[in-house]
């Protein structure tokens, strides 16, 4: 059974954005080495990135044009997607493609043999599938900073749900990488 993990940086504060949408240079403070290697190890382990609609509207517009040719934009550009959306019409993005319920579409792609299933920031789909018992391990990157406001992560839930951790390491830039197994799933 394939894993859905759920990847994303955040500042000490708790927010994936800052106040307005797309606002991710908080992500400088912790890009270096590590991160790209880490990337890049997704892009090796996983077969399948999910995102809101919001999300892949943003990577899919910044990815095919990236400046800097690198093994990261190269994934990027050529793994399989998927929207989440019940508004957009198509997905234009290389190997994309879009579904209106992610419970069910997630549910059978899980079920099938493959590799990991990640979501890239898509705060509101995470609490959905989170919410539906799907996701099975957070990895995240806290960022040294406090901003104060923005976008929170971790949404307002409907039940406690338990983490276990399961790797912890530190960058030369004083970030930590978190990952937690939800529930008994490690």
């Amino acid at each position: 059974m394939r894993k859905l993990v759920v990847w994303n940086l955040m500042t000490l504060d708790g927010y994936f954005e800052g106040e307005k949408p797309w606002d991710l240079s908080f992500h400088e403070k912790a890009w270096g080495p590590e991160l790209e290697r880490l990337s890049e190890k997704f892009g090796e382990e996983g077969d399948l990135l999910v995102f809101g609609r919001k999300t892949y509207q943003g990577m899919a517009a910044y990815w095919p044009e990236a400046e800097e040719p690198s093994r990261i934009k190269d994934m990027m550009n050529s793994i399989a997607k998927l929207a989440v959306s019940r508004t957009l019409a198509d997905a234009t993005w290389n190997n994309s493609r879009v579904v209106s319920d992610p419970v069910a579409e997630l549910s059978r792609l899980k079920r099938k043999d493959g590799r990991t299933i990640f979501i890239f920031g898509s705060a509101k789909l995470v609490a959905s599938m989170l919410e539906a018992g799907l996701v099975d391990e957070y990895r995240l990157c806290i960022v040294p900073i406090l901003i104060g406001k923005g976008n929170p992560l971790f949404k307002q839930a409907e039940s406690l749900k338990e983490l276990t951790l399961i790797a912890t390491e530190r960058t030369e830039k004083g970030a930590v990488l978190l990952t937690y197994a939800v529930g008994g799933k490690a």
